[in-house]
C-alpha cells in the first residue's frame, strides 16, 4: 500500500511538473556556440516545502530538464535544408546522442530566488558537439583547384562579412544570412568553394566549421581592427571579403565573388585555412541570438 501511494505520489508530480510549474528560458548564442538556459520550478505549486524538500526539488529539475530542452536541440540548424530533427527523422542522427548531449551540459547548481517560491538551475550545452558529432569523414576532400591560378597572397584567416540583407539566389527577395552548423560557402559562379567535408577531422571535431560574430568583431580599436578572440583565429591579416549574395532553402550559405574564390584556391597557404577552419562569418547581430522558452 505504501508503494503504492508513493507511486501515485511520484505520478503526480511528473503530472504538475510537466505542466505550468516548470519553465525554461535562455538562448542559443551563435557567438559562442552555446545554448544557455535556465530552468525554474514553482516548489509550492508541487507541494515541495523547504528546507527539507530541496533535494526533491533539485531532483526534479534534473530529471525534466532534458524533456525540456530536447525541442530546442532539435530546432537547430544543421545545414541550409534541414535540423537536428530532420536527420533523425531520415535516420542519419539519432535521438539518444540528442539526449547524451542534452545531459553533457555544465550546470551551475540550483539557486532559490529571493522570494523562496522558485528554484531554478542553469545549463550550458556546447552546440560544437552537435557538429562532433555529424562528422563521418576521417579525412578532408580535395579541393577544386582553379585550371587558371592566380597570384595569391597568403593570408592568416578569412573572414566574410555578410551583416547585410542579400539578395537571395534564385528568388526575387532578400535576407539576412542566418547561422546553422554546416554553412556552404559559394562563389558567385555557383561552385562550392567551403563545406564541411573540407575540415580537418580534429578541426570538426574540435572546433567547428566557422566563427560566428558580429560586426563589433571587426572595428576595434586594435591593430588589426579585430577584437582579441577573432585575431586568436585568424590572425592579424585575414583575408576580408564582402558576400554578394545567399543560398539555400533557409538562407544560410555567403556567395562570394568569384575572384575572391580564387585568391583562396590558388594558394595551398589559404586552402589550408579552410581545412583547418580559419574562417569567420560576420552576420547581424539580431540573428544570432535565439530566445528559447517554454512551449
Amino acid at each position: 500500500m505504501r508503494k503504492a501511494a508513493f507511486f501515485f505520489i511520484a505520478i503526480f508530480l511528473v503530472i504538475e511538473v510537466s505542466g505550468q510549474e516548470i519553465g525554461i528560458t535562455g538562448s542559443v548564442e551563435w557567438e559562442g556556440m552555446d545554448i544557455h538556459t535556465s530552468v525554474a520550478l514553482r516548489l509550492a505549486s508541487v507541494g515541495i516545502r523547504l528546507p527539507t524538500g530541496r533535494a526533491q526539488a533539485e531532483e526534479l529539475i534534473s530529471t525534466e530538464y532534458p524533456r525540456l530542452v530536447r525541442p530546442s536541440l532539435l530546432s537547430i540548424p544543421v545545414d541550409s535544408s534541414n535540423t537536428v530533427e530532420d536527420l533523425i527523422n531520415s535516420g542519419e542522427f539519432s535521438l539518444r546522442t540528442v539526449g547524451s548531449i542534452a545531459l553533457s551540459a555544465k550546470r551551475i547548481p540550483p539557486a532559490l530566488s529571493t522570494d523562496l517560491a522558485f528554484l531554478t538551475a542553469n545549463y550550458t550545452i556546447d552546440l560544437t558537439r552537435i557538429g562532433a558529432a555529424l562528422i563521418r569523414h576521417s579525412a578532408p576532400m580535395e579541393v577544386a583547384r582553379p585550371l587558371r591560378p592566380i597570384p595569391a597572397a597568403a593570408y592568416t584567416g578569412i573572414i566574410i562579412i555578410a551583416n547585410e540583407a542579400l539578395p537571395i539566389h534564385g528568388r526575387n527577395a532578400g535576407a539576412r544570412v542566418l547561422p546553422c552548423l554546416f554553412p556552404k560557402v559559394w562563389d558567385t559562379e555557383m561552385n562550392l568553394i567551403y563545406e564541411r567535408n573540407m575540415l580537418y577531422n580534429e578541426t570538426a571535431q574540435n572546433a567547428g566549421m566557422v566563427r560566428y560574430v558580429s560586426e563589433e568583431s571587426i572595428f576595434r580599436p586594435t591593430p588589426s581592427g579585430l577584437s582579441p578572440e577573432l585575431s586568436a583565429l585568424v590572425g592579424n591579416n585575414p583575408l576580408r571579403i564582402i558576400a554578394r549574395a545567399v543560398y539555400g532553402i533557409r538562407p544560410t550559405d555567403p556567395i562570394i565573388d568569384r575572384q575572391d574564390a580564387l585568391t583562396i584556391l590558388s594558394s595551398d597557404a589559404n586552402i589550408r585555412l579552410l581545412r583547418e577552419g580559419r574562417v569567420a562569418l560576420v552576420l547581424h547581430r539580431d540573428v544570432l541570438r535565439n530566445p528559447i522558452t517554454s512551449e
